[in-house]
């Protein structure tokens, strides 16, 4: 069902002109395309999208080369991590999305805790190269993203963004999102334990009045 999984959204004319993006979720035979994304870098200092799988421990034992292993071994394993956006066959964005158990450290989180006993679909992180950032990037992958849940037959999308105090932060304190960003995608926020971190949720029968 993954493998059939394919989203064209026309991108607005102002921005890319005629280009679209074209979503699909990480699958094995699309791992080299997240490795040319993430770069030699691993997407930040060799985190390799398993931050919030591990605990800090954990990470910082396999930060780097281990990080990538154990991601690969999730893909391979026929499990879906998230999804890459393309832009004219160039994988230029990621989205981490999975349901909320597979992030362990999300409940060892004072502030992410759980909301309640619903089960729920976690947004946990974004990676655009540097190039694409500011552009509605996050948006669009965030859209591709419900639409993914709802093929998986899902029903409550959360996530957990940034609301900075001020009107940029640095790309690197905001990778789980801006909360700017999930609302225009239609998310509510839900709770907020702390100032600058809302947790918000979407509910996928909100896409069929859409």
């Amino acid at each position: 069902m993954c493998n059939k999984y394919i989203r064209k959204i026309e991108i607005n004319p102002l921005l890319w002109s005629c280009f679209q993006l074209e979503f699909h979720p990480l699958t094995p035979d699309r791992w080299n395309d997240l490795e040319i994304l993430f770069g030699e870098k691993g997407a930040c200092g060799g985190c390799w999208c398993m931050w919030w799988r591990l605990s800090y421990s954990e990470f910082l034992k396999q930060k780097g080369n281990k990080n990538k292993k154990a991601l690969k071994n999730i893909v391979e394993s026929g499990q879906i991590p998230g999804i890459i956006g393309y832009l004219m066959g160039k994988p230029i964005g990621w989205c981490s999305i999975s349901p909320r158990e597979v992030y362990p450290r999300l409940d060892r989180s004072r502030i992410l805790k759980r909301v309640d006993d619903n089960p729920v679909w976690s947004i946990v992180c974004f990676y655009i190269l540097k190039e694409f950032r500011r552009k509605g990037i996050s948006f669009l992958l965030l859209k591709a993203a419900l639409d993914y849940v709802k093929d998986n037959n899902g029903t409550i999308v959360e996530g957990y963004p940034i609301e900075p105090k001020k009107n940029s932060s640095p790309d690197a304190f905001v990778y789980t999102g801006l909360a700017s960003a999930f609302r225009r995608a239609g998310f509510a926020e839900v709770i907020r334990r702390s100032e600058t971190r809302p947790i918000m949720r979407f509910f996928i029968s909100n896409l069929n009045n859409e």
